[in-house]
């Protein structure tokens, strides 16, 4: 009982900020370029084409990679500053998206939101995204690698050495 108050615990917390205030942010933030003068034609089949791919990815990569975690990890995604929020993964996932990069929940949430500045033709949300994507990279080499280190030991050290960070390598040998 207490593992699922966790579930439910840390999925409505990452919900809230993950899908509603970095969302509301970003959106508050794309109504500042019309102030700095960066304009873009407004055409919404345009803004459709340049943003559907990266939401279709990123939705994909969100639910596959949260899906693996439970079932097979037996764990949540819900850890923040050492702080486990959701209970920590079991086992070492490897699989399925995880084959791909290991951190796809955190490539899928890029996808959605470089989605919604693309939809919001917004130059500033866009450059703002790719200075977050550095500080998560830090953020991840800092705190969840080490701890992962320590939970998985040689098993993830190889599997960092095998598999690419952040951005997915689609084409593998296995």
């Amino acid at each position: 009982m207490k593992d699922t108050l966790r579930y439910i615990l840390g999925y409505c917390i990452g919900f809230l900020i993950f899908v509603v205030l970095i969302p509301y942010g970003l959106f508050e933030l794309s109504q500042i370029d019309p102030i700095i003068k960066i304009k873009w034609p407004d055409y919404l089949i345009i803004r459709v084409i340049l943003s559907l791919p990266f939401f279709i990815v990123g939705l994909l990569f969100m639910i596959w990679s949260n899906l693996y975690l439970f079932f097979i990890g037996k764990g949540g995604p819900t850890d923040g500053f050492n702080i486990a929020i959701t209970p920590r993964t079991k086992k070492l996932v490897v699989t399925g998206p995880y084959r791909y990069c290991r951190n796809p929940m955190v490539f899928g949430a890029f996808c959605l939101y470089f989605s919604l500045g693309f939809f919001m033709l917004s130059l500033l949300c866009l450059i703002v995204l790719m200075v977050f994507i550095l500080l998560i990279i830090l953020y991840l080499r800092k705190t969840e690698e080490k701890r992962l280190v320590k939970d998985f030991g040689n098993e993830f050290i190889e599997y960092k050495r095998k598999v690419p960070m952040l951005f997915p390598r689609i084409l593998t040998n296995k």
